[in-house]
């Protein structure tokens, strides 16, 4: 398995644009090995491949969303009205960047 070290971290963090404290290092690196020694207990499960992928550990519904019901949309001149400003029958923004 693959080494981490604290360079490679930093190197990381660095890709990433931005940085931590040496402390902050430190502990992210106890926490690699944690995560590394859990994979690795997985990985040693000889029933592993029995198991199916789990993407989402939860069941979701979306039950509670109301139906869409069609309706009539407002009218250009309604929907502008209380634009501050306006061009070619459009509300114009400010530029965003």
């Amino acid at each position: 398995m693959k080494e981490y070290s604290k360079e490679i971290l930093k190197d990381a963090a660095n890709r990433l644009l931005f940085d931590m404290l040496d402390e902050e290092y430190d502990t992210l690196l106890k926490e690699f090995d944690i995560i590394i020694r859990q994979m690795s207990l997985l990985g040693n499960d000889e029933d592993i491949d029995s198991y199916a992928p789990a993407t989402f550990p939860f069941e979701c519904s979306t039950d509670y969303l109301r139906d869409d019901v069609p309706s009539t949309p407002l009218k250009q001149e309604d929907a502008l009205k209380n634009a501050h400003s306006k061009e070619d029958g459009q509300i114009k923004l400010p530029k965003v960047v």
